[in-house]
């Protein structure tokens, strides 16, 4: 959202799956989304009849595209002489977030069941799946998400942009429990959360 400003006409700005994500980006002066469909040539026979019959266009990015799916479509060299960064967060909070996200109203199911179950296993392919290419990071910065605004002004300063970058609050609103993850999860839990996600723990060096 906050990038989207300060794009031109010429990049890839992919839509979110929430229509108020698109609604605040628009109301904060960014650009619409663009260049995240195939043209005529880029489908297959296949995709091109689906696409005449039902009008219809596969997104070729979409908001969270895996590194792997972007470097196929943008090619190798701009792939290579790009700055590529992204954000990874503490697993114990992301997983609370996840929560109440997953589940704004009642009834939802306790968190003990919603660990227990491993219902956030997809936060896998929403994190470091995206900035991996065979288990290996292909990114120039992992930033944290506890100093997002200390980090996105990092690299607004690495890309030379002149202005300040204005974060927005998209899903703030949905975590009902604001107390530290510390006072909110069990040993058990604790652990749980831990051994799924030891990869991102030990390469951001996260501790409870």
């Amino acid at each position: 959202i906050a990038l989207s400003r300060i794009c031109g006409p010429d990049d890839i700005i992919t839509p979110f799956m929430i229509s108020e994500d698109e609604e605040l980006r628009m109301s904060m002066g960014g650009r619409a989304p663009q260049h995240y469909l195939p043209k005529p040539r880029d489908h297959s026979v296949k995709g091109l009849i689906q696409w005449v019959w039902t009008r219809k266009r596969k997104p070729l990015l979409m908001s969270h595209s895996s590194a792997q799916e972007i470097k196929a479509h943008v090619g190798t060299l701009v792939w290579d002489t790009y700055f590529k960064f992204c954000f990874e967060r503490n697993p114990w909070d992301r997983v609370i977030s996840h929560y109440y996200f997953r589940h704004q109203s009642e009834p939802r199911p306790t968190l003990a069941r919603y660990v227990a179950a491993q219902r956030f296993r997809r936060l896998k392919r929403a994190g470091i799946d995206l900035y991996t290419i065979n288990g290996v990071v292909v990114v120039d910065r992992i930033c944290r998400y506890e100093n997002l605004a200390a980090d996105l002004d990092a690299v607004r300063r690495q890309l030379g942009i002149p202005e300040a970058l204005e974060l927005p609050f998209a899903k703030s609103q949905f975590r009902l429990d604001r107390r530290s993850y510390r006072d909110i999860l069990d040993d058990d839990q604790r652990t749980k959360i831990a051994e799924f996600f030891k990869d991102e723990i030990n390469l951001m060096g996260y501790e409870f």
